[in-house]
């Protein structure tokens, strides 16, 4: 199955939880309790099984990260093989995503708009050129604008964003530069907690 390229919205309000797909969470917000559908208002909320969890929490996860089914497979397969907390090995590869660095230290307002911006070539990883969203990043790797990026009109308003803008304490950003780096690997305090990450990987250990 191919990545979601649905409306946004409907997304959240089946789940009943802003997951970050859209640029403005007071609009959002305003319809998170009503269920998609024509129905949705009068909708009744049903009890969910044990598996109906595990998918639930599997698919906010792919939705938030923008990611395929053999992505995230691959990715708990990973941390399960690692000694520690297999569920904070996961979120780490998740965060860690080059798209999803790029949208942390605050160049994009989504994680879809940090992932186009990235397939478009507009950023340098220790000073090469990389366009491959997927890219997990290293502690110490810096992120940069390509040079002849700098005077794109996306980038116009980023000093500004980023006084108001609250980075993660795993991350370092210079606005006026337009330079981030990796300080630390994220941990379970710098998660966002939308998704409950052992129901996911329960959700594959059986499969």
């Amino acid at each position: 199955m191919g990545r979601y390229t649905g409306p946004r919205n409907k997304i959240a309000r089946r789940f009943g939880v802003n997951l970050g797909l859209k640029s403005n969470p007071t609009k959002v917000a305003k319809r998170l309790s009503q269920k998609p559908g024509v129905h949705g208002a009068s909708r009744r909320p049903k009890s969910t099984s044990s598996f109906g969890k595990q998918l639930e929490e599997k698919q906010k996860a792919k939705y938030i990260y923008g990611i395929r089914e053999k992505q995230i497979r691959r990715y708990v397969n990973e941390a399960t093989k690692t000694n520690g907390d297999s569920g904070i090995f996961l979120q780490q590869i998740l965060e860690m995503r080059l798209d999803n660095v790029i949208y942390r230290l605050g160049f994009a307002i989504t994680r879809a708009q940090a992932r186009q911006m990235t397939t478009h070539g507009m950023f340098m990883v220790n000073g090469k050129k990389l366009d491959v969203p997927s890219h997990i990043v290293a502690v110490g790797d810096e992120i940069t604008v390509k040079p002849n990026k700098n005077g794109k009109k996306i980038f116009d308003s980023l000093e500004d964003r980023a006084k108001n803008y609250e980075l993660p304490s795993w991350l370092q950003f210079n606005a006026a530069t337009k330079t981030g780096k990796v300080i630390s690997k994220p941990m379970k305090e710098d998660f966002e907690q939308v998704f409950d990450v052992k129901f996911i990987i329960e959700y594959f250990s059986t499969r």
